[in-house]
């Protein structure tokens, strides 16, 4: 193991804190969107109606304990209330009956009437994305009547508060499962399949997603953030996000460049404004605003960029980008020239 590689294992381990600390937390507890509101009453409904049905249900083992004929071993078995008639256990288990089906019938037309009102949401003037599932990073297309306004990003949702998004969902390779706890319910994403999910942030913040359907061994670290911010602030990251990258300013970040279209790195990234177009990985023209790396991996810092473009696996072991065995001058001019990528 060379001195490179040595430094990397030692940001990985020293960055894996940090990673779980800028992952934030989601909770779908405390919605800020209608649709996470709907499903949050529906789930309080479902707690009541079950918290209560346990009570009665621990009640009535308690009673039926504390009333039980006492024995021991060596006393005959009471068979004798086998004969007996006993009409009123009988209303007893009648009227139980009676209050869970009417019990299950009022939760099932709460999940009715929450599934209706999922599909209810306005969705005039809604911003209209394209969200497609990797092993295991997320593919976000931001759709627009012009095609020269159309970009793509990676790993990082921007929307406006108070305005709808409708997402068509797709997945490349394997089943994965979208879920926003704090902005909306789960919806699958299958191969060969389209789905759409509408949901709306009625406040601005940072919100946690994550792949809810395992899709293999990564399946635990593809995040998805999803940053609500007013509408003015989101026009301008939109306006930036359509714009290239920014063409290198000093001998250093030329180098970088030169490592980059050089590499293995140009056959599957694409930076926008370079020759480098590929296809199979994210798009990297504003990597560097982005809030972490490997779809939730690692904070996105120097430190731990270097680590990842070494060797990736030791942070998400099994993920399609190899290692890459650069020079030590080569990977700072590499890494300089992608922080320059805002």
């Amino acid at each position: 193991m060379n001195r490179a590689h040595r430094a990397a294992c030692c940001a990985v381990g020293a960055l894996a804190p940090a990673a779980a600390a800028a992952a934030g937390m989601h909770d779908a507890l405390q919605p800020a969107g209608p649709q996470a509101g709907h499903v949050h009453a529906l789930w309080l409904l479902l707690l009541g109606v079950c918290t209560l049905v346990y009570i009665l249900v621990v009640g009535a083992l308690l009673i039926g304990v504390a009333r039980a004929r006492r024995g021991d071993e060596r006393a005959p078995a009471d068979v004798a209330s086998l004969a007996q008639d006993e009409p009123r256990l009988r209303q007893s288990v009648g009227a139980a009956i009676g209050i869970s089906i009417a019990l299950l019938a009022v939760l099932f037309g709460a999940t009715v009437v929450t599934d209706r009102a999922l599909a209810r949401l306005p969705l005039d003037g809604a911003l209209h994305i394209k969200l497609t599932g990797h092993q295991w990073w997320w593919e976000a297309s931001y759709d627009d009547p012009m095609v020269s306004n159309i970009f793509s990003t990676a790993n990082e949702l921007h929307i406006p508060v108070g305005r709808p998004v409708l997402l068509t969902l797709e997945a490349s390779d394997v089943i994965h499962s979208v879920w926003f706890p704090d902005l909306a319910g789960k919806k699958d994403l299958i191969p060969g399949r389209t789905a759409t999910l509408a949901l709306r942030a009625d406040q601005p913040g940072l919100y946690r997603g994550q792949c809810a359907e395992f899709c293999g061994y990564q399946h635990a670290k593809m995040v998805l953030y999803v940053v609500a911010e007013p509408a003015a602030q989101y026009e301008q990251w939109a306006a930036h996000s359509r714009a290239s990258a920014p063409p290198p300013a000093n001998d250093e970040t030329r180098r970088g460049q030169q490592v980059f279209m050089q590499s293995t790195c140009a056959m599957c990234h694409a930076i926008s404004g370079t020759i480098a177009n590929g296809q199979q990985a994210p798009d990297l023209t504003h990597v560097a605003s982005r809030q972490t790396i490997g779809a939730g991996t690692l904070p996105n810092t120097p430190s731990a960029l270097a680590a990842w473009i070494i060797d990736p696996q030791l942070a998400k072991p099994g993920a399609n980008m190899p290692p890459n065995g650069l020079p030590p001058a080569d990977l700072q001019a590499l890494v300089a020239y992608l922080r320059t990528l805002q």
